[in-house]
């Protein structure tokens, strides 16, 4: 077999060649509009691996004919990038178009790494287009995010796919050698997980099966069983990446530390990012553990802010201390219920209007038609609690929150009765 991938070989140079996306390449898509009219603007792409993110790039400074730079965040630092502003800077003549600045990766950038391309960017000096796997927002610097239109990428559909694998056979020098029966597609598909770049390396290790004819036969069993034999590393974006994490979360909820850090063991292993672990700690331990130990949204988010200032391989060490203390918590969902019960009779009874003693008064008409009138200041009485409605009149009485039955909340459940008596 050819020694460039299949993945790299199969890459197209067109917009025309391109599959996939049709929401930003297709007649009508935003990006095909910008390289139509040859006025392009910096933005990001934001999808998981192996949706074009990449290729896209590239396809789009190909149509345009501009000189394309390009940088990976987990290899470049700041003098990368004056690097290539100073070479951007001194192939700039009158009128020609900025080129264009790919950087993969880009939320690994750091705050100074993003710095360095403000000015460059607000100058004209290049394009910038940007990939990232994880949400802008949350990694990229607000005043470059304002700079940048935002596009997502999205999984590509079984349909797509199958384009891209009847390409594949039919125009790769290699693969067209070859005889391919696709009897069961559904295997393929499913462990291809809306990933190009994987369907194209479970074709390459179908190929190795050729019979002594030149056949290559593809069930869903075959696929399985090639698999089986060249195990991939954890696969952060397919089918197994949502498995572990469930897996993980289960254990925790559930109140087992050995299952917990044998998960995270897998997905520490397989190179999960450690914000992504940190971020799902977080949510776990306001959904499941709540009211029932406070301190474990503390812990959690703690744990988060460590890991984005210490990076790995040390952050497995905090993220194992995380999950283990969260992991041992009593657990109570009793917060997770209460929203959503109220957020369900919100959507049920609309804007019910607040009521006339709870309506601030900053004005003296507002106090002449009876805001704030009969408002008891909880403070102003013996220990500073009155008993007064604060919910919608048509709604008094209602009860959301629901003490569970954990230590933490017995309390609370007990200080409720003896303020409010028989409404809790």
């Amino acid at each position: 077999m050819h020694h460039i991938p299949l993945a790299e070989r199969m890459r197209p140079k067109t917009l025309n060649e391109y599959i996939g996306q049709e929401h930003l390449v297709g007649s009508k898509g935003v990006i095909r509009q910008m390289v139509s009219r040859a006025t392009l603007s910096s933005f990001i792409l934001w999808g998981p691996p192996g949706v074009g993110k990449t290729t896209l790039a590239r396809v789009v400074a190909n149509e345009l004919n501009r000189p394309f730079y390009t940088l990976s965040a987990i290899s470049s630092g700041v003098k990368d990038v004056r690097d290539v502003i100073e070479k951007a800077k001194s192939q700039k003549f009158f009128n020609t178009p900025p080129p264009i600045l790919f950087i993969d990766e880009i939320h690994r950038f750091s705050k100074s790494q993003q710095d360095s391309l403000l000015s460059a960017v607000e100058q004209g000096i290049f394009i910038l287009i940007g990939a990232t796997t994880e949400n802008p927002s949350f990694e990229v610097i607000t005043p470059l995010l304002s700079r940048c239109q935002i596009y997502i990428l999205k999984p590509l559909s079984d349909e797509e796919l199958e384009i891209l694998f009847k390409r594949a056979i039919e125009v790769d020098t290699e693969l067209k050698q070859l005889r391919f029966e696709l009897k069961e597609r559904e295997a393929l598909f499913r462990f291809s997980g809306g990933d190009a770049r994987k369907l194209y390396n479970i074709i390459e290790l179908l190929a190795s099966t050729q019979s002594k004819d030149g056949c290559v036969e593809i069930t869903n069993q075959k696929v399985v069983e090639v698999l089986q034999q060249n195990p991939a590393m954890y696969d952060k974006n397919g089918e197994m990446h949502y498995d572990i994490i469930s897996a993980f979360i289960k254990s925790i909820r559930g109140s087992d530390p050995n299952a917990a850090v044998y998960w995270l063991a897998r997905m520490i292993e397989g190179g999960e990012e450690p914000k992504f672990i940190a971020r799902r700690l977080v949510i776990l331990a306001a959904e499941d553990i709540g009211l029932a130990n406070p301190n474990a949204l503390l812990m959690a988010t703690s744990c988060f802010q460590a890991v984005q200032v210490i990076g790995m391989p040390e952050s497995r060490i905090i993220l194992s201390e995380a999950t283990i203390y969260l992991a041992t918590c009593a657990k109570s969902n009793s917060a997770y219920e209460a929203i959503g019960n109220a957020q369900r009779l919100v959507r049920e009874t609309g804007n019910l209007p607040v009521p006339l003693h709870l309506r601030n008064a900053p004005t003296e008409l507002m106090r002449d038609i009876g805001y704030g009138t009969d408002y008891k200041y909880a403070h102003s009485y013996e220990g500073n609690f009155v008993n007064q409605e604060f919910l919608p009149e048509k709604l008094a009485g209602t009860t959301f929150y629901i003490p569970q039955k954990n230590s933490r909340e017995d309390e609370i459940a007990t200080r409720l009765r003896v303020l409010w008596k028989d409404k809790y």
